[in-house]
């Protein structure tokens, strides 16, 4: 296992980090051994959020025990100093702990949110009066915009950013993390599978795992998937591998959706993943899970075409920031469903 700084934070964490999001789904005795695996063999970094169903009650009582051996890190999504505070010190009783390493403003995609969060009365002002009082040691910022994260970093006031790095979804290397690096900040890479679409696992995992982060979170429930994870990282990138995940994931990501969910759909089209898994549907195929998704969205994919209000001018373009050509990608996708390849 790799370790690096974590910015300016004098931690070191591991390379692969534990992303509980998905614990809540499986037995408890599953989600404790899981956890205790990952300690075991190394990976010091866990990641949750107050919004991941009872996955910090887990964590608090699995591996509170264990405290001393990781970083922990959770999330607040609420924009207000009184939600957010009321959320921090449930956060606490929660996972057994009087201190929470990382306690990150999450899911911030739009300005508008950005200044509810940072402003007099914002979540950001109990993160600093909890890490006044001690209870959070560094304050963070998770959001699926790039360019924006980018932007909302230049005033010094967080010390790490969360975001998406996959073979699907390369655009942080753009800007936010040259800035990241510039300002030593503390980089956490999100979703290499994106969601269980990507594949082959090793290849997805070893794409963040070659660019110039501290640690990748891949959630994780059995020990099964630790393993699988951790074998991944276990030989050292070469220039060579680098450069072929490199050119991996330029195809993939040539969608070029960023998942900011700008976007809605009359219809229920979850646009984001149809649009994520579009490139690497057809170089790959899909995982069980993408396939899963699939299934479960063939009404309303079938029906994109059909809709009224979105014949002339489709109302989720007008949405996009990007100016993506979505219904043209959903049109694509319905032909999965009579097996017929676009021309």
């Amino acid at each position: 296992m790799r370790y690096t700084m974590f910015g300016n934070t004098g931690f070191r964490v591991s390379s692969l980090g534990f992303g509980a999001m998905n614990l809540p789904g499986v037995p408890l005795e599953q989600a404790r051994e899981t956890l205790n695996y990952a300690l075991d063999h190394g990976i010091n970094y866990i990641d949750t959020a107050a919004g991941y169903r009872n996955s910090e009650e887990i964590i608090g009582e699995c591996i509170s025990h264990r405290r001393t051996e990781y970083f922990l890190a959770t999330k607040t999504a609420r924009r207000d100093y009184a939600g957010a505070m009321e959320e921090i010190e449930r956060s606490l009783t929660r996972m057994k702990t009087d201190v929470i390493d990382l306690l990150q403003i999450h899911y911030v995609n739009t300005v508008q949110d950005f200044k509810a969060a940072m402003g007099e009365n914002g979540a950001y002002q109990a993160a600093l009066e909890m890490k006044r009082m001690g209870h959070v040691r560094f304050i963070g910022l998770t959001g699926h915009r790039p360019d924006l994260l980018t932007k909302w970093i230049a005033k010094d006031q967080f010390d790490q950013v969360l975001f998406h790095l996959s073979l699907v979804q390369p655009f942080a290397l753009d800007e936010l993390i040259p800035e990241l690096i510039r300002r030593n900040m503390g980089r956490t890479a999100m979703k290499p599978l994106s969601g269980g679409f990507v594949q082959p696992v090793s290849k997805a995992i070893r794409y963040p795992y070659s660019q110039d982060v501290h640690t990748t979170i891949s959630g994780m429930v059995s020990i099964a998937e630790v393993k699988e994870n951790m074998a991944a990282m276990e030989a050292e990138i070469g220039e060579r591998e680098k450069i072929e995940l490199e050119a991996l994931a330029k195809e993939l990501g040539s969608h070029n959706c960023r998942r900011c969910n700008y976007c809605s759909c009359p219809v229920e089209v979850k646009i984001p993943d149809v649009m994520i898994s579009s490139q690497v549907r057809r170089t790959f195929g899909l995982l069980p899970k993408g396939n899963e998704f699939y299934e479960k969205q063939q009404g309303p994919i079938l029906s994109c075409a059909e809709h009224e209000p979105c014949k002339e001018k489709p109302l989720c373009e007008q949405q996009c920031p990007y100016h993506l050509p979505i219904q043209q990608m959903v049109t694509e996708a319905s032909l999965l469903y009579n097996k017929v390849s676009p021309a």
